[in-house]
């Protein structure tokens, strides 16, 4: 039997399709060994100067749709918040604190997504559900330590190459999104598949044209 191989999820409880793709862990490879990690989505928008779906009106719209049609799709108990995007700093934080494994973060998830529960009004509810009461996640999430851990996990993501979430990271290689789970599990099964052909060749195209900066 091989030996299990290490995998990062990085994952911001205000991704929708972080939800859909957590609710789909089990059509993953399972030789797979995922280990959770917060980020902040936003310090990745901001490290790669990019914006959020939400940002822009058009796609703010097409996004909820595409997510309450995925999930009607595979099956996935799917209701939006009363308002997104939200804040999610402390909800990472304090899923940091907790340890954020696979059981606590998925808790976090039904919590807004499956329910469709506000974070910001009913924070009390929240980590009552996560198994704290407000003074005791008040502490944690004010802990420098704690706060550290999240700078650093959004860090290590953006030095990995992760620009958005979900994000599913092993051997080098990311996969993005809540419908790349065909990709990382065909990678699992052939870890030389970019090594050759379009796949090598992606990594070769150079850039015929770029839009100028607004000055």
């Amino acid at each position: 039997m091989k030996p299990p191989l290490p995998a990062r999820w990085f994952f911001d409880i205000v991704s929708p399709y972080a939800y859909l793709h957590l609710k789909r862990f089990n059509e993953l490879n399972p030789a797979l060994d995922i280990m959770p990690v917060p980020v902040l989505f936003a310090g990745l928008l901001k490290h790669f100067d990019n914006k959020g779906p939400a940002e822009l009106a058009p796609k703010r719209l097409h996004t909820y749709r595409s997510c309450v049609f995925a999930a009607q799709q595979h099956g996935i108990p799917f209701r939006l918040p009363p308002q997104h995007p939200f804040n999610p700093l402390h909800a990472q934080r304090l899923l940091i604190a907790l340890g954020a494994s696979r059981p606590t973060v998925e808790a976090a998830f039904d919590f807004v997504w499956a329910e469709g529960r506000d974070l910001a009004a009913e924070w009390p509810q929240f980590c009552a559900r996560l198994g704290v009461g407000v003074e005791q996640a008040a502490t944690m999430t004010a802990d420098p330590a704690v706060k550290r851990q999240l700078a650093d996990n959004t860090s290590d993501a953006t030095e990995a190459g992760v620009f958005g979430v979900p994000t599913l990271s092993f051997k080098g290689q990311n996969f993005w999104g809540s419908d790349a789970i065909a990709w990382a599990n065909s990678f699992v099964d052939n870890p030389g598949m970019f090594d050759a052909g379009e796949m090598k060749r992606a990594a070769e195209i150079g850039i015929g044209a770029a839009r100028k900066e607004a000055g």
